[in-house]
């Protein structure tokens, strides 16, 4: 899988990028993330990207042309563009299994008060949001959609059912877990665990994940 990131920030994302499991992902060559930086395609000595917004307010608006251009450099085959934005349709599993089915995606991160519309239009480019909350910029929504998106793809992650119980998998949160020792500070590990009976451990872990779906995301429940 190819990723390519639009940033003007490329810095933020390379360290976690060369990190744990995306970093032995890119090194084994399972996902490809490359970089496009917008100031490299303006036309000014002060690179800019940016400038004020019609119709007057704070803040600056990233402009549409170097964006089009560092989009358009990646060529006709450059797959999904996404911007990263708090406008957008939520990040969730669904959507995650859907990208990481992708070859391809293009991540447009944007900065300021936002990125002129005209990108979403023109490019034309789907928003997408990892939360109802507003960050600085971009960079680490993508990062976020890089890991959700990498973890997916097969021979990434040595157990290919670890991902297949994560939480949101069947539509719940994944069941508490415990490891050792089996007492601390006074917490038992639940006897059940310990039992080593496998189908009185399933029905446990099924029991205790909706409990904790009940108990934290009771909208996961209808």
């Amino acid at each position: 899988m190819r990723i390519d990131v639009v940033t003007i920030f490329p810095g933020i994302l390379r360290g976690p990028l060369a990190e744990s499991l995306l970093g032995r992902a890119i090194e084994r060559g399972l996902v490809e993330v490359g970089f496009v930086d917008p100031r490299d395609f303006t036309e000014d000595r002060h690179r800019q990207v940016d400038d004020e917004p019609f119709g007057g307010g704070p803040g600056m608006v990233m402009k549409p042309e170097p964006i089009f251009a560092a989009v358009e450099s990646l060529g006709p085959d450059r797959g999904r563009t996404i911007l990263l934005s708090p406008a957008g349709r939520r990040l969730d599993q669904e959507l995650v299994r859907e990208l990481a089915a992708e070859p391809r995606i293009t991540l447009i991160c944007g900065r300021y008060e936002g990125v002129d519309e005209r990108v979403v239009e023109g490019l034309p480019a789907e928003e997408i949001s990892i939360g109802d909350y507003v960050l600085s910029g971009g960079e680490v929504p993508a990062l976020v959609l890089i890991e959700a998106v990498t973890r997916l793809l097969p021979g990434v992650i040595g157990r290919e059912e670890s991902h297949q119980r994560d939480s949101f998998e069947d539509g719940i949160l994944d069941h508490p877990h415990f490891t050792r020792p089996a007492s601390f500070r006074g917490m038992d590990v639940p006897e059940v665990l310990l039992s080593g009976n496998h189908a009185e451990v399933d029905r446990w872990r099924r029991e205790a994940a909706l409990e904790k779906t009940r108990r934290n995301r009771p909208d996961l429940l209808g």
